[in-house]
């Protein structure tokens, strides 16, 4: 075929210019694929693998919870990471538009949300308070620019006379401290165990950075220094997402490095400190008979699931700019055991300095361990506190916590973006993506302004423990069992070996059929038989906020089996078999994005039965729209040739091209 003027250029290409193979044009697709892999470890590693492994691990029997931990990763971890990047690298759509696999799990239609709905839901929620949590640590960023830590000392009007420092006396003393006749080491013991320390990090979170409320239902006003960080971190989080993947690829080699870069600082400074030893031997320390317990092992999975992201959407997502024959199987197993690899490393940074500070009160390593934002901006920050040239070390402390939860945001936000641009599909809105970028930046802003108030982190911790918690395993197990049962595996196991040149290997067969669901299944009630209300410190939460929260969980996953009763009984069929089975057929659309890759099973067919008129071999591939007078004579020319025979010179009009033949 010769190509003339107006020739309409594939995927949405520019006329004139080369297209790349295995390049789709219109949607885009990473720099390379390095590009990818960093993206995708700074998604996984995220806070998380900082102030929540470490704190597991040393609960849950030290050394011997790696057992658990790993074994976990390897029967559910991998493959479940594996199966969201191979289906949105597949299809080349986000966490709306692949499930054309089965409309019936994804469609959205007054009643509710469907699977991929509720992904985006369960990001939009995520991404409104981590980008909260993101803001804070930029506070702490900003005013550790400073010779003395603010939290160093008693002697600020925000403290209390219950503020005991580690540094220096202060100028408030427990009574019972002042009365002391035995050593300064015996007598700081003494109070420690005797009553409850508050710390001057303690009152610096609570009364000064937070100046908390007394109650969920109090807002009070808003904290200024934090919703102006909130705004700082959405903008640095929009600049870096602003022409898509294309500036987010090159941001990701510096913010998903350098924070091992930091990590290795600390790393190195940690370990030269004493009472090192003594906190590393508090972490890694194997409880053997810890292994045979059952809630040691629902923490193992629990944190190997959340902790890699599944069902968030966003593994679906970055896969979707991937390459079509990418080997998205090596790029599974690269990141998960990087992002796990990265949360026993970051077990030692936190724990050689803890354990410093244990040896530098006198008191065991569990009297000042703790996880969550308590171990971010309260343990943590008091013991720099204790090392020369503190405010150093502070700043590059906080630094890496802005990295890590910002390479998780990158992906959250894109999260978002590419669905609705997906789901929309128009031209107009592709080319203004960052317009929708802008616009669901703003949003997120707005959205997270309350939790700036006094009561702001109740409503975080609320968020955190409810949005995304049970909901997301119940995507992921329906996930499992649309794709294996409902579109079935023999046709997934195909569509990954002509994706890959490979088949899946028998191994991860069996664990998407079979064993990860029923790990998926165990984690579910796991969280249930283990829930306990939520608390903060001494504070319980009111009933109606845990109902807020519980509508929080359910929005997301209960509107599914609604749409699907409806789905199936507006489908075509004289039974209800027959009826499921038309809901359940994937959508006409539903395979690879680029008509190149469309072969097999999901190549064209000319049948009797053809929806489209089938396409004629090309002499002239013209665009319509280049000839308007022509348009509305060739059209209905078209359909009155279309035919098994054809005069010596006529015209088709099939798929959006002018054929000549």
């Amino acid at each position: 075929p010769s190509a003339v003027a107006g020739l309409a250029a594939p995927n949405g290409a520019v006329p004139g210019e080369p297209v790349k193979k295995d390049e789709n044009s219109r949607r885009g697709n990473w720099g390379n694929q390095i590009e990818f892999v960093l993206t995708s470890v700074g998604y996984a590693v995220g806070l998380g693998n900082v102030w929540r492994f470490p704190y597991l691990c040393y609960r849950n029997g030290g050394g011997a919870f790696m057992l658990p931990y790993f074994i976990m990763l390897v029967f559910c971890g991998i493959p479940l990471f594996f199966l969201e990047l191979s289906f949105g690298q597949f299809a080349s759509l986000g966490c709306l538009g692949v499930w054309k696999i089965s409309p019936m799990f994804k469609v959205f239609v007054l009643v509710g949300f469907g699977v991929g709905y509720g992904m985006m839901v369960v990001s939009t929620y995520i991404g409104i308070y981590y980008n909260v949590v993101i803001c804070i640590a930029f506070y702490y960023f900003f005013m550790s620019m400073t010779n003395l830590l603010p939290w160093t000392y008693c002697n600020n009007p925000w403290n209390t006379a219950d503020c005991t420092g580690v540094v220096g006396s202060g100028r408030h003393l427990n009574a019972s401290l002042a009365n002391a006749t035995t050593t300064l080491v015996a007598g700081v013991s003494e109070v420690v165990n005797r009553t409850k320390r508050t710390s001057p990090s303690e009152e610096y979170w609570k009364h000064y950075v937070l100046n908390i409320s007394d109650d969920i239902g109090n807002f009070g006003e808003v904290r200024l220094p934090i919703l102006g960080c909130l705004a700082v971190s959405w903008c640095v989080v929009f600049l870096c997402l602003i022409r898509g993947v294309k500036s987010s690829g090159k941001v990701v080699y510096f913010t998903a490095t350098f924070p091992y870069v930091v990590l290795t600082i600390l790393f190195i400074r940690g370990i030269t400190l004493d009472g090192a030893i003594n906190g590393i031997k508090y972490y890694l320390t194997p409880q053997w008979q810890k292994v045979l317990d059952a809630k040691v092992w629902g923490d193992a999975a629990s944190q190997i699931f959340y902790s890699l992201g599944c069902a968030w959407g966003g593994l679906i997502t970055m896969a979707s700019y991937n390459k079509f024959h990418n080997n998205c199987f090596r790029d599974s197993i690269i990141i998960s055991i990087t992002n796990c690899a990265t949360s026993v490393y970051a077990g030692f940074v936190i724990f050689s300095i803890l354990g410093f500070m244990a040896h530098h009160l006198n008191v065991p390593v569990s009297e000042v361990a703790d996880h969550g934002p308590g171990l971010a901006f309260v343990a943590y920050p008091e013991a720099l506190t204790l090392l020369p040239i503190s405010p150093l070390w502070s700043l590059l402390f906080f630094f890496m916590l802005i990295l890590l939860g910002l390479g998780t945001q990158f992906c959250l936000l894109e999260t978002l973006v590419t669905a609705i641009v997906d789901e929309i599909g128009t031209d107009w809105i592709i080319r203004n993506k960052t317009i929708i970028t802008l616009v669901v930046a703003i949003a997120g802003f707005l959205l997270g302004v309350p939790l700036t108030t006094r009561a702001g982190i109740y409503w975080l911790l609320l968020m955190d423990n409810y949005a995304a918690s049970f909901s997301l395993v119940i995507i992921s197990c329906i996930m499992c069992i649309c794709i294996m049962y409902i579109y079935g595996h023999r046709n997934y196991f195909k569509d990954v070996e002509m994706m890959l040149g490979f088949p899946p290997p028998l191994f991860f067969k069996v664990c998407w059929r079979f064993i990860s669901p029923l790990i998926i299944s165990f984690i579910l009630i796991f969280t249930v038989i283990q829930y306990k209300p939520i608390t903060y410190n001494d504070y319980v939460y009111p009933g109606w906020s845990l109902a807020i929260g519980f509508a929080m969980a359910l929005s997301s996953v209960i509107c599914i089996p609604i749409y699907a009763l409806y789905k199936i009984s507006r489908s075509p069929g004289a039974t209800f078999r027959e009826r499921l089975k038309n809901a359940c057929r994937s959508h006409p659309k539903w395979g690879p994005a680029l008509q190149e890759h469309r072969t097999g099973r999901y190549a064209p067919m000319a049948s009797e039965d053809t929806v489209e008129p089938p396409c004629l071999p090309t002499v002239y591939s013209l665009n319509p729209s280049a000839f308007p007078p022509f348009s509305s004579i060739l059209t209905p020319l078209s359909h009155s040739l279309w035919g098994r025979s054809y005069s010596l010179e006529t015209f088709t009009y099939c798929k959006g091209l002018l054929y000549r033949s």
